[in-house]
């Protein structure tokens, strides 16, 4: 089920962005703050309004289909209500429906999260919470997710466990879109990344090509050194 943005545009955060994204792959989107990554995920999702179209296959994303169809994982990891977490999961199959024990289960299996799924959300860490919401938007196995800085808040086996589930995800026909600041993350995990620039795509393909000297001075000021990122130096006056 190909995802396809024709002219999505929210001015003044988002020039108009026009690309197919592929099933069955990991697309990253990367860019410095500011960039417009989380505007574009929201377009896409349909949770702000403006020009341009979103379809998958050719067909307009259905309010009836949406849950099965698409997920969305803000990167706000508040919770409004002191529930329990596999009651949060719970609310990722939609409205109204059945309670449905063994999706909750391996969801937050998948992320490592069943251990403390009889206690509420509001007496887990950041990084706890953040795997029980990620898990709300896995339960319903939606064909897409989106997902906003996902790994955010998290340690670094977490970090590498949720890359490698969303890379599994992709290769049985999944299509994930994630925003990532991690760029090594980005580079070893992403078959695709969409370079933004002041809310402009400014680049997009493979993270070896993204991911050139060229970019990396240009739009994030650092450069590879000897012992990882380091800033590029810039003159003044």
């Amino acid at each position: 089920m190909t995802l396809a943005i024709t002219n999505l545009a929210r001015p003044p955060l988002l020039a108009p962005v026009t690309l197919a994204l592929p099933p069955a792959s990991v697309t990253g989107l990367i860019g410095p703050n500011g960039a417009g990554k989380t505007t574009l995920l929201r377009a896409i999702a349909g949770l702000s309004a403006g020009p341009g179209t979103v379809t998958i296959d050719g067909a307009p994303l259905a309010a009836a289909t949406r849950v099965r169809t698409l997920a969305w994982l803000p990167a706000d990891r508040d919770v409004a209500w002191p529930m329990r977490a596999a009651d949060l999961v719970q609310l990722g199959l939609g409205p109204g429906a059945a309670r449905d024990d063994a999706a909750i289960t391996a969801a937050l299996i998948a992320v490592d999260a069943e251990a403390f799924a009889d206690r509420r959300v509001d007496t887990l860490s950041t990084g706890e919470r953040a795997r029980v919401l990620l898990a709300r938007a896995l339960v319903a196995r939606p064909r897409w997710l989106l997902l906003d800085e996902p790994v955010a808040n998290l340690d670094p086996f977490h970090r590498l466990g949720i890359m490698a589930l969303l890379g599994r995800l992709a290769a049985t026909g999944t299509g994930v879109v994630i925003a990532l600041h991690d760029l090594d993350l980005a580079r070893r995990h992403c078959d695709r990344l969409l370079l933004l620039d002041m809310g402009a795509l400014v680049a997009t393909g493979t993270p070896a090509a993204v991911l050139g000297p060229a970019h990396l001075a240009a739009v994030f000021r650092i450069r590879t050194g000897p012992d990882g990122w380091e800033a590029v130096e810039t003159q003044s006056g």
